[in-house]
């Protein structure tokens, strides 16, 4: 099953090839690189970390997707698939954060699209549109969310797990974007944002957004 400890081990082993042979060298140089080795080996193994979490009971709320800083909270005329008028809010992963992406709110992807793309810093405005990215389109009883993974300065992978027309639950793990990045969500006007720019937040863990109680009839297609 795909998993980020999964994807830990196209890294881990290799290190721990490495660590293996430098200690078959003799002398002072094994034992410092087999140090660094070893730092780079436990480091690796903690940015691959990922934590059971679950998300809070309230059917109202709509969580996190990503561990990070928000960055962003601002109305895009034109969100992706096109579907017009939303909120964007953009959390930004430093390489500390855990890096798997959530499922914002259950429902079902009604399609995803990867966007090749440069590696600007994640932190930069024109990083949502300039970036290699994948976007998931997530259709709910309550309306439509979009997901947004963008590569960073650093992070040159984005991985998904997912897949269109599989029915996901809030919370569920989505993807993960390798060595840091930004992960936009893509709200409908009739939401109520519960974050503030500044704010730290956790996938899955996090009240990102509340569905009012005005009608969703237009947004479900």
């Amino acid at each position: 099953m795909a998993s980020a400890r999964v994807e830990s081990l196209k890294f881990l082993i290799p290190i721990a090839v490495l660590i293996l042979l430098v200690l078959l060298l003799p002398g002072l140089a094994s034992g410092i690189l087999s140090a660094i080795l070893l730092l780079l080996f436990g480091g690796t193994f903690y940015f691959f970390r990922d934590p059971e979490r679950q998300p809070p009971a309230d059917a109202s709320v709509i969580v996190s997707s990503a561990d990070g800083l928000v960055t962003h909270i601002e109305t895009v005329e034109n969100a992706p698939f096109n579907l017009g008028k939303m909120r964007r809010v953009s959390v930004f992963l430093s390489v500390f954060d855990v890096h798997v992406n959530r499922v914002p709110y259950g429902g079902t992807i009604a399609e995803s699209v990867h966007t090749p793309g440069q590696f600007l810093d994640a932190r930069a405005n024109d990083c949502a549109t300039q970036n290699e990215r994948m976007d998931w389109h997530l259709q709910t009883d309550r309306g439509p969310l979009v997901v947004r993974q963008i590569a960073g300065l650093i992070a040159r992978r984005i991985v998904g797990w997912a897949r269109p027309q599989d029915m996901v639950l809030t919370g569920q793990r989505l993807g993960m974007i390798r060595f840091g990045s930004r992960t936009d969500i893509f709200l409908p006007l009739n939401t109520e944002i519960l974050v503030q720019i500044g704010d730290k937040v956790q996938g899955s863990l996090t009240p990102l957004a509340r569905w009012t109680e005005a009608p969703f009839a237009s947004f479900i297609s």
